[in-house]
């Protein structure tokens, strides 16, 4: 489908996502170009002797699947520094990232992003901040490469200006000075950015992190987003070793620290927070500061899970994120839906208001207990990978929710197969079972994947492009790349 025509998909589940939690059992959905025109439980009328109709049966209809964090520049190193905490993991990286340059940057991008598109996802962010000098034009690769597989973009500038000289942790060589860095970033919203209604490409401001970004740096990164009218992202709270930096550094804590430089508010989505107290909690949901979960990766590098449950009865927005692939090899967000709920599940708690890491961080003792299996339905699963992941970038009024009006950005995945078809709840079926294959993904009415199978771009030539990137990039340079024979699936 090219997006300029009326499709109708009848006689599938349906999970709407809206305030109500409406659903359907067997219903269907309307779409006349690239917008949704109505959703309704029942058989669709067959009134159109030119629409396209596709039948449903068997399969559930959801919004498409946003991803609030990524680094899409690290599917050419996936699977390195397997047992290291973060800092030593970006120790052993960020020398071998100081080699990336636009052509891997932009294979990177292509895999990274048809990997999120078969698994649901219709629009993804990117935090690229790696800059090495003579690289070429890193960002534009990743906005050509969202384009090339057809998922909606939302590409984020960053930036860092804390070199190993300066007692930062990334070499000097893929940093920045303050002034090229702003001025860099406000050349790519210049470039990219399109505020219009439905638009395919939007660009946030992205310093690094405390730890690889200067104050200075911060505050006037946020002036620039502000006096542009975009969205302000970073890395937060992502370990204990942060703290711990923080209060040393600055005497207060991560997020403390973020408030007195301009960085909480309703333009503001921070990546991981897992070492959250009562009181950063609390300022989150007062200023509608988004945070996106990542679990799967702060399992895999043992940081520690973001306590999702507090968040979302606090209030603040909550959405969910792959990260890089160096950290989430998977690099599929559907699989975050299942480890969000799993790992919210198994969170340990103080009996208390406050979380057990909140406990060990002051040095407490408590022995705590697992959060429950209360702590995150599928259902609330389901909301962070699409209304919650819209409102941390700034796109719930355009999507998000399968609702007349909103972009026709939509997921429907089939359940009639050996893994699902005995599950008797759609949506666990989705969150809880293996992951399910797409019937087809929409992006704009315009189709990206259809019967399991991506439609935009050749998956074993993405494949083999992205094998050459990570032999080019790897330390040895030496590793015999064998031919792939066989089907990404």
């Amino acid at each position: 489908m090219t997006g300029d025509q009326t499709l109708v998909i009848d006689g599938c589940a349906i999970a709407v996502v809206d305030v109500e939690g409406t659903e359907y059992e067997r219903g269907h959905i309307v779409i006349d170009g690239d917008r949704i025109v109505s959703v309704a439980d029942g058989p669709a009328p067959r009134d159109s002797a030119t629409a396209r109709y596709v039948d449903g049966h068997g399969c559930l209809a959801t919004p498409g699947l946003v991803n609030t964090h990524h680094h899409l520049y690290q599917c050419a190193t996936r699977g390195y520094a397997q047992e290291a905490v973060l800092f030593d993991w970006l120790k052993t990286l960020y020398p071998i990232w100081a080699g990336i340059d636009e052509d891997i940057v932009g294979v990177a991008a292509r895999a990274g992003l048809a990997s999120l598109a078969l698994s649901g996802c219709t629009l993804s962010t990117d935090h690229h901040y790696v800059f090495p000098r003579g690289a070429g034009d890193l960002l534009g690769a990743t906005v050509a490469a969202a384009a090339e597989i057809g998922l909606r973009f939302h590409p984020t500038r960053g930036s860092m200006d804390l070199g190993q000289s300066t007692g930062g942790l990334p070499p000097d060589a893929v940093i920045e000075d303050l002034d090229t860095a702003l001025a860099a970033t406000a050349d790519a919203i210049d470039r990219f950015h399109d505020p219009s209604p439905g638009a395919r490409v939007r660009v946030a401001v992205a310093p690094c992190s405390p730890f690889s970004a200067s104050g200075a740096l911060m505050r006037a990164a946020a002036e620039l987003a502000r006096d542009r009218g975009v969205r302000l992202h970073t890395h937060l709270a992502e370990t204990i070793e942060e703290e711990e930096y923080c209060r040393e550094l600055f005497g207060r804590s991560p997020v403390e620290y973020m408030a007195d430089l301009g960085w909480l508010g309703p333009d503001v989505w921070m990546a991981h927070c897992v070492w959250l107290g009562d009181d950063a909690i609390r300022r989150f949901a007062e200023t509608g500061t988004g945070v996106a979960h990542c679990p799967s990766s702060n399992a895999r590098l043992g940081a520690g899970i973001a306590p999702v449950r507090r968040l979302l009865d606090a209030g603040a927005p909550v959405g969910l994120g792959v990260d890089g692939a160096a950290s989430n090899e998977a690099g599929e967000l559907v699989m975050e839906l299942r480890q969000a709920l799993l790992m919210a599940r198994v969170r340990p708690v103080d009996p208390g208001s406050s979380g057990a890491q909140e406990t060990a961080a002051a040095g407490g003792g408590n022995v705590a207990a697992p959060a429950g299996p209360a702590s995150l339905t599928a259902r609330e699963a389901l909301r962070l990978a699409t209304r919650g992941g819209a409102q941390c970038l700034g796109w719930e009024s355009e999507l998000g929710s399968l609702q007349p009006g909103k972009l026709a950005d939509l997921a429907l995945w089939r359940l009639d197969g050996i893994g699902h078809v005995d599950i008797a709840d759609p949506v666990a079926a989705l969150v809880l079972g293996p992951r399910p294959p797409l019937s087809l993904l929409l992006v704009g009415g315009r189709t990206v994947v259809e019967d399991r199978e991506l439609r935009t771009a050749d998956v074993n030539t993405v494949a083999r492009s992205a094998r050459a990137a990570a032999h080019r990039l790897s330390p040895e340079g030496s590793r015999t790349a064998k031919p792939l024979t066989m089907k990404v699936p």
